[in-house]
């Protein structure tokens, strides 16, 4: 089946009233919104489509302006609302469909404009755009699937929407008020992220004076402590955690001789030292456990590693969740009513309790022997289109209203 995205009028720029108009779909996708554009509808050169976004999402068009609220735009002030997708359909080598994605990252009152990340929430929004703008059918590969890839990490990862009668069936995740359509975001290759290993000191839990603690790279590498071995209970208020100097303290020596043992690498390809470790502000993420007191499997408190996150990463979600299925880890141990894998790939959803309510992680792995086999790790999130239509560009340039009249010419 070909997916290249037909054209259509209202994927095209348009003339109005003497302006250019650019339709734009802004949405939500998990705790982030933006807007999602046709690729094929915008300039071509890097210079006017960052003109284009400075338009659409209110930033100064040069400069900086230390106090702005984006008044002229689609943009809302936080770095989670200033975020834009460029997406077009194709297909990958096995002739399924994909969406092909760049990414920009935008901040209130910069004009400047980051093309050198993802976005793991708003992702979430990319099936629904797909099927919004009918690029693709509400049932996508037939299962469900459909692949994403993004050029500003050059990596991919896999979106399943899941279908209720003619609509999508409603999720709810942590930080969003009500339930919304579902997306299960799959990472790609998610085993062994910076260490190449599931369990990079070899074993499934490790001891250091006191304490045991589980070592897992899956999707990003974590400290795994049991909440008990500091008096906790892995429910506390992470506002509490974070004063506690005797607490963090310890915890701050676990995951320096955790990251030592587990031969962590700064970007330079060396490992790293205690020092870089003791000031990392990204490796290794560290959590505390404790039994589920909500209706989870496992509750946490998740840190990363400096500072208390108010909810739960992501990634962080996909490492903890994986370490729940594997045994003799601290959250194997400690996480309840779970199902054990089998020698057959089995798809587990994983619901953990933090701060902000429960993030479920699904994981499809096997268990051969006392091999645990992590096959793919996906996060739960939810999307929403808030808003379609057209906006006018009432200051474009001469060279940007001429790459809107050019793209709206493929209408003929």
């Amino acid at each position: 089946m070909n997916y290249a995205a037909p054209i259509a009028i209202s994927h095209l720029p348009r003339e109005n009233s003497g302006y250019w108009e650019f339709p734009v779909l802004h949405v939500r996708g998990g705790t982030s919104t933006g807007l999602i554009l046709w690729t094929r509808a915008a300039p071509q050169p890097v210079e006017l489509r960052e003109e284009l976004l400075r338009h659409l999402m209110g930033l100064p068009l040069q400069g900086d302006q230390p106090v702005s609220r984006q008044i002229t735009g689609l943009g809302r002030g936080h770095p989670t609302n200033n975020k834009v997708f460029f997406a077009d359909m194709t297909t990958n080598a096995a002739g399924d469909p994909q969406i092909i994605t760049t990414f920009a990252q935008m901040a209130s009152g910069k004009s400047d404009i980051d093309w050198s990340v993802n976005c793991g929430n708003m992702s979430a929004a990319l099936p629904l755009w797909a099927i919004e703008q009918q690029f693709l059918p509400r049932e996508l590969n037939g299962n469900g699937e459909v692949e994403l890839y993004n050029t500003n990490t050059k990596a991919a990862m896999t979106a399943r929407v899941a279908l209720d009668g003619d609509g999508f069936t409603a999720t709810q995740i942590p930080g969003v008020d009500g339930a919304f359509p579902g997306v299960d975001l799959f990472l790609a290759n998610p085993v062994g992220a910076k260490t190449g290993k599931a369990l990079p000191t070899g074993s499934p839990s490790d001891r250091f004076a006191n304490f045991v603690v589980s070592c897992v790279d899956v999707a990003v590498p974590m400290v795994i402590c049991r909440a008990s071995d500091f008096g906790k209970t892995g429910t506390e208020p992470i506002a509490e955690l974070a004063k506690d100097q005797t607490f963090f303290t310890a915890l701050k020596s676990l995951w320096v001789q955790a990251g030592l043992k587990m031969e962590l690498r700064n970007r330079s390809g060396n490992l790293m030292t205690a020092d870089e470790l003791a000031n990392s502000e990204t490796v290794p993420k560290v959590c505390i456990v404790g039994p589920p007191v909500n209706g989870g499997h496992i509750s946490t408190r998740y840190f990363t590693p400096q500072t208390g996150h108010d909810t739960m990463a992501v990634t962080g979600g996909c490492c903890l969740a994986a370490a729940c299925l594997i045994p003799g880890t601290v959250a194997h141990q400690i996480a309840r009513n779970l199902p054990a894998l089998g020698a057959a790939p089995t798809e587990v959803q994983v619901d953990i309790e933090n701060p902000a309510g429960i993030l479920s992680a699904t994981i499809e792995g096997q268990q051969i022997g006392d091999v645990t086999k992590i096959n793919r790790a996906a996060y739960k999130r939810s999307a929403q289109v808030l808003l379609r239509g057209y906006m006018p560009i009432y200051r474009a340039s001469a060279a940007l209203k001429q790459a809107l009249k050019e793209a709206a010419l493929q209408r003929a």
